[in-house]
């Protein structure tokens, strides 16, 4: 028997417990791994409130990102072995100290990266690398707005589109966000709590307004971001860590300049191991090379979940955080 957070019932941080639960034996095309480092994640609350559906039903663990050691594999699994150091992004269930997972969702994390950062970093890494490098590519003549920038994928994606030569206006609750985001590529940021984000944005870019802007926001930025768009441009609605956006109009689209919008998920882009090992070595790539680096800025227990959930709602936290096993 191992531990594992299990939520029986959706709704608020309270919901999670400590419970004991059987890790399993790998079978075909699976492996059995012991947690050493878990990622906490906006997304894993989406599951536990509710708003986004168990894909198993309940009762279910959460969690979508971890990192640690193989501790065996099922038949026909050749990529990796007992012993291995691996991290993934997805499928849920990472709140435990062991798991059975599908092989082919893991990755060798390379030497020079630690299990806390591999943790803290492959689903918001990844996730900046689809959203920089597909959704909409980056050049060094994009002008591009990120909320949230002091966030986990925030952070992340401001040093990445820095590195690429884009002008990166990021927005933030506070002034001690305000400094990080600063710290970590973004040429400008708005305190959305002081300043009218739509009228900075007009000012920073000389009315020219963004060629993209990524809101992991939702209610309390919509249609806000649509007005920081130029016309073509491409907003990118990755998440809703305000609330759902229950008024869409796509109408609205076609008053505002002919706009471009896209609700993506990660999991989407790396659903074939092909282009899963590409994003993952193409994070591991500038984190290894210094363009990137990732910020383990707090650390909680796996059983203090219920604590590390109310401060990440509470927007208490920044960057990366992790749970330890």
């Amino acid at each position: 028997m191992v531990k594992a957070i299990r939520v029986h019932e959706t709704g608020g941080p309270e919901v999670m417990r400590l419970e004991d639960v059987e890790a399993g034996t790998p079978g075909a095309g699976e492996a059995l791994i012991r947690h050493t480092a878990i990622g906490l994640n906006y997304i894993d609350t989406y599951f536990r409130s509710g708003l986004y559906p168990a894909p198993a039903g309940l009762p279910f663990t959460p969690g979508n990102e971890g990192a640690g050691e193989v501790l065996a594999v099922g038949e026909g699994v050749t990529h990796i072995a007992a012993g291995d150091r691996v991290a993934y992004a997805g499928p849920l269930g990472s709140y435990a100290e062991e798991r059975v997972i599908a092989a082919d969702r893991l990755v060798k994390i390379p030497e020079g990266v630690d299990d806390r950062t591999a943790a803290a970093m492959m689903l918001k890494g990844m996730t900046a690398r689809y959203l920089l490098r597909e959704t909409y590519r980056i050049t060094n003549e994009t002008v591009l707005l990120f909320h949230a920038a002091a966030g986990g994928v925030g952070l992340i994606a401001g040093q990445w589109a820095a590195s690429l030569g884009a002008t990166v206006i990021g927005t933030v609750g506070s002034e001690e966000k305000a400094r990080l985001a600063k710290e970590n590529g973004y040429t400008h940021v708005i305190n959305y709590r002081t300043e009218n984000f739509v009228e900075r944005v007009r000012e920073i870019t000389g009315g020219k307004l963004c060629d993209v802007v990524y809101d992991s926001v939702g209610k309390d930025t919509y249609p806000g971001s649509l007005d920081c768009l130029r016309p073509l441009g491409t907003w990118v609605s990755f998440g809703q860590s305000s609330g759902p956006i229950t008024d869409f109009n796509l109408a609205m689209l076609s008053a505002k300049g002919s706009l471009f919008a896209t609700r993506p998920t990660l999991f989407t882009y790396v659903a074939a191991r092909e282009a899963l090992e590409e994003t993952a070595n193409d994070l591991f790539d500038v984190v290894a090379r210094g363009v990137v680096k990732i910020a383990v800025n707090q650390e909680y227990a796996l059983s203090d979940a219920v604590q590390a959930h109310k401060d990440l709602e509470g927007r208490k936290t920044t960057g990366g955080t992790v749970l330890i096993p």
